[in-house]
């Protein structure tokens, strides 16, 4: 079985990460531009991070086998720092383009302020203009409020809903978002958020469709193999592999392949690597290891 993480945060992850993921079956990922876990002070800690996604990163993930997408945006955290947060819009537009980039993201409400509300609707207007998904991050507190406002302001900006992820989901959005026809992803967290157990549940009670399981794997305690253990909870729990397959992969290909840009063909006969290149002067390699290589033809 092959899985889509598509919702990670790599940049905060080690390469044996990396490795653990690919022998447990993820093929491809989702990198979100995210809040780093202290405030950046300069737009220029904003470049460089949205060049590494859309670099570095990438390059870092091939070489265990992974195909790296990402999508770019303004954290709803950092939106409060207003001064910044009109530097980093001029910014958007210049990586929102890259090869890489599947959707603007992860956008929305954190303390939903007003100036969270400001860039929120400007991204949205982004995301228009470029034809690519988005990625709305529903706030940790006051989730209900904050998931029912993001859909409103979704559907003043007339999106459709069809384009839009809306993540961090649990027992109390999901119809709502659902009914109104959005993909409702959830974030399967070790004891918080949404659990495997939790989860399991959800899709026995509302089925495969639109659903998208993900890790949101970042610098806190968190879980980068957390689809494909939730994968082997729903075999344990006996339910069909096509509904494994849609939640865990089919799923987060089809919402984020409407960008033109993720593609099944990128992985499907593996990603081909050489851990003897070098990207920028740097190898995932240190003294002594050997480099390994892979094909699409052969893997070693």
């Amino acid at each position: 079985m092959k899985y889509i993480d598509p919702h990670i945060h790599m940049s905060s992850r080690t390469t044996d990460d990396y490795e653990a993921m690919h022998k447990a079956g993820i093929v491809a990922i989702i990198e979100p531009a995210f809040w780093l876990g202290q405030p950046r002070t300069e737009v220029g800690s904003f470049k460089d991070y949205f060049s590494s996604l859309v670099g570095w990163e990438q390059f870092r993930a091939s070489q265990f086998g992974i195909k790296h997408y990402s999508t770019i945006g303004l954290n709803s955290k950092e939106a409060n720092n207003e001064a910044l947060a009109e530097q980093v819009m001029e910014l958007l537009p210049l990586f929102a383009l890259k090869e890489n980039v599947v959707a603007i993201g992860e956008i929305g409400y954190d303390d939903q302020t007003a100036a969270e509300d400001k860039y929120f609707r400007m991204q949205i207007e982004l995301a228009k203009e470029l034809d690519l998904p988005i990625m709305i991050h529903t706030p940790h507190r006051d989730k209900k409020n904050g998931t029912y406002r993001s859909m409103d302001v979704l559907e003043e900006h007339g999106v459709d809903p069809s384009l839009v992820v809306i993540d961090h989901n649990n027992e109390e959005t999901v119809r709502d978002v659902l009914d109104r026809g959005y993909w409702a992803a959830f974030t399967i967290y070790p004891r918080t958020k949404m659990g495997s157990e939790r989860m399991v549940e959800l899709v026995r009670q509302y089925g495969p469709e639109r659903i998208i399981i993900d890790s949101a794997a970042d610098w806190g305690v968190s879980d980068p193999l957390a689809v494909p253990k939730t994968a082997n909870l729903m075999r344990e729990k006996g339910m069909d592999e096509s509904v494994i397959h849609t939640t865990c992969y089919q799923n987060a290909l089809a919402a984020y392949g409407q960008s033109g840009v993720m593609k099944e063909s990128d992985w499907l006969q593996g990603v081909e690597f050489d851990q003897s290149v070098r990207y920028g002067g740097s190898t995932v390699l240190r003294g002594g290891q050997a480099p390994r290589k892979s094909s699409p033809d052969t893997t070693e």
